[in-house]
Parts: C-alpha cells; sequence; structure tokens
C-alpha cells in the first residue's frame, strides 16, 4: 500500500484544515488507519486512528475534540479534520497504516507497516 498525505498548509491560529491521505497500490477497505505528527526536534507523536469500516476511531489526547478522523473506503482516501488550530499543532503529519489483520490500532509507531509521505502543517499566530 503506498500513501499520500496531502492538504497542509499555513493557516492562521484558530483556523481549520482537513488533510488527505489517499492511498494506492491496493483497497484501504480492510485496513485500519492512523495520523502522526512530528514536529522539529520531537518524536512522532500518534494522534488518532479510524478501523477499516470506519465505525471505530480512537484518539490521543492532543487531538481530542479538535480533531477527526474519517474514511472514504470508495475513494480509497483518509481523511483528518483540524479545527482550533493552534501554533503548537505545527509539524509533518503523516498518515500511517498497520498490516490489515490489525483490528483497532494503537498508537504506537511500531504498530504501522505503511507510512505516508507526510504533509507540512504550519500555524501562524
Amino acid at each position: 500500500v503506498q500513501l499520500q498525505a496531502s492538504g497542509g498548509g499555513l493557516v492562521q491560529a484558530g483556523g481549520s484544515l482537513r488533510l488527505s491521505c489517499a492511498a494506492s497500490g491496493r483497497s484501504i477497505g480492510s485496513y485500519s488507519m492512523g495520523w502522526f505528527r512530528q514536529a522539529p526536534g520531537k518524536e512522532r507523536e500518534f494522534l488518532g486512528a479510524i478501523t477499516a469500516s470506519g465505525m471505530s476511531t480512537n484518539y490521543a489526547d492532543a487531538a481530542k475534540g479538535r480533531f477527526t478522523i474519517s474514511r472514504d473506503n470508495a475513494k480509497n482516501t483518509v481523511y483528518l479534520q483540524m479545527s482550533s488550530l493552534k501554533p503548537e499543532d505545527a509539524a509533518v503529519y503523516f498518515c500511517a497504516a498497520p498490516p490489515p489483520s490489525t483490528v483497532i490500532p494503537g498508537g504506537s509507531v511500531d504498530e504501522y507497516m505503511y507510512w505516508g509521505q507526510g504533509t507540512q502543517v504550519t500555524v501562524s499566530s
């Protein structure tokens, strides 16, 4: 599975942005998916994940209440809707997929097998 995140850019604090993760190579309909971010000098941080069906999501504290993960399996795409953005949300955002046998992925980087290249999000104050 090849993943490509897009939709990043410059946004003012308090603004919103929707990131997309487009998959190619095979259908992601049987894959749970996760979103991470990495700021300069920091470790990659788990934001949240969604099950293959889209029926269940889980979020890290940093994302709860502001970020929403959704997916459209017909379009082979997963989304990360971000609102009320803060300067500390600035980072490179990645989508990732664990092995297809994973029903409910957790927040460990090691659980994920496939990674997209990332998209830069910059938040101005």
